[in-house]
């Protein structure tokens, strides 16, 4: 019976490094299907978030069912409970990444984003899919120094979101209504995508350390 525990516990681990694997495959191919014009790759984005919704549902299935049979206390309990609310993280990534390839959809033959920002887009689009497998990385090794230096990475997403403000705010802008809003709700899916990539580094040093990340960071000497 407690084998069997620990691989239900274990299997909940393994679900989550699923979905992000899986997300985070999903930003960097949304990327490349809004900054070619790809049709056909922003298509096999948007099905691919009917998997993360059901390895979503099937985690949350054997995560209440844990609670269910096996009545977990301390660090077990904190496991299960931690890894519903990073599931809900990584479905709402999932969501963020279909979003970057439905515009792609909505203005294909076109490209959404202009030609002077798409070297930056590029970037936060790469910088997505990097910070999510670092959140992969974290839920597998569980290691709290690796978790907190997300949301340092984290900085260079923020810099880059204030970048394309700048452009849209520039006096140069000759790209038209549309496109603004276009450019800005990727950047803003982008930076969202980040932060939801930090959020389950952050409950990684939830679970093993029983504190949260700010506390943490709080309590580090200078």
């Amino acid at each position: 019976m407690r084998e069997t525990y620990h691989e239900e516990l274990a299997s909940i681990s393994d679900g989550l490094v699923e979905m992000a694997n899986l997300v985070g495959s999903a930003i960097g191919l949304a990327t490349t299907a809004l900054l070619d014009a790809d049709l056909q790759l922003a298509e096999s984005v948007i099905s691919t978030d009917e998997k993360v919704d059901g390895l979503q549902r099937d985690l949350e299935n054997r995560a209440i069912a844990v609670l269910a049979r096996q009545q977990p206390v301390a660090t077990d309990l904190r496991l299960v409970v931690t890894s519903l609310r990073m599931s809900a993280d990584l479905e709402r990534s999932g969501v963020l990444a279909q979003h970057v390839a439905k515009l792609a959809r909505m203005r294909y033959p076109n490209r959404a984003v202009p030609r002077d920002l798409r070297r930056t887009v590029l970037e936060m689009g790469q910088l997505a899919q990097r910070l999510m497998a670092q959140a992969a990385e974290v839920i597998i090794t569980q290691d709290v120094d690796a978790a907190l230096q997300l949301e340092k990475d984290d900085d260079r997403m923020d810099e880059l979101h204030r970048t394309i403000f700048q452009h849209l705010m520039d006096d140069q802008w000759q790209h038209g209504v549309e496109t603004a809003v276009d450019v800005t709700l990727v950047g803003r899916y982008y930076e969202r995508f980040a932060d939801h990539a930090v959020s389950v580094a952050q409950r990684v040093v939830y679970l093993v350390t029983g504190e949260h990340a700010d506390e943490l960071i709080t309590d580090t000497p200078a």
